[in-house]
């Protein structure tokens, strides 16, 4: 994902419509978790007084998407995150959450770096779909995991060892079909 040098900024009003000042048109909070999903930062700050609102915008997203019954946080983290800010100093959680999410972050650009750097295949015609494919699945896969953290972990590690057969009978019947398509060219 290519970062952006500068946060979208986005002004909220008076009158609380939040304006996006790169397309100068009004958005939602839906197109701003949009703006998100799809790898932007933004920046909401009131026009009147330049107060940075970002923190509060994105707490509100989350709240809605759990009123929702999208489960975003599980009860035990929500219970922890209201913990922690009840220590003097904030306690270690926020530090712990944003470690783990840089960690993530990290790890799928290395997998995604090494299925395409490494893999001798990446000079077969129509890898490249196929990569686009793969792509595409670890975004999904990472959006999704929201819904995944309410299970035990036992029922994650069965979960992926299934999801994970799942994915690699199905990477083995695209690179047979591959195979075939090569055959036949040659």
């Amino acid at each position: 994902m290519a970062k952006q040098e500068k946060p979208l900024l986005i002004k909220r009003y008076a009158s609380r419509r939040l304006y996006n000042t790169e397309t100068s048109d009004y958005v939602t909070l839906g197109d701003i978790a949009d703006f998100i999903r799809a790898g932007r930062e933004v920046q909401i700050v009131d026009l009147k007084s330049g107060d940075d609102l970002t923190r509060q915008y994105l707490l509100q997203i989350i709240a809605e998407h759990e009123s929702r019954g999208e489960n975003v946080l599980p009860i035990n983290v929500l219970n922890d995150l209201v913990r922690s800010y009840m220590i003097p100093g904030g306690g270690m959680m926020p530090q712990f959450l944003q470690t783990s999410f840089d960690m993530l972050r990290e790890n799928q650009a290395k997998m995604v770096e090494n299925m395409t750097a490494l893999n001798p295949m990446a000079k077969m015609p129509g890898f490249e779909a196929m990569h686009a494919q793969q792509e595409a699945f670890l975004k999904a896969m990472t959006g999704g995991l929201a819904g995944n953290w309410t299970k035990t972990s036992q029922d994650q590690d069965d979960d992926a060892s299934s999801e994970n057969s799942e994915n690699l009978t199905e990477i083995k019947r695209q690179l047979a079909e591959l195979q075939k398509k090569l055959s036949k060219l040659e």
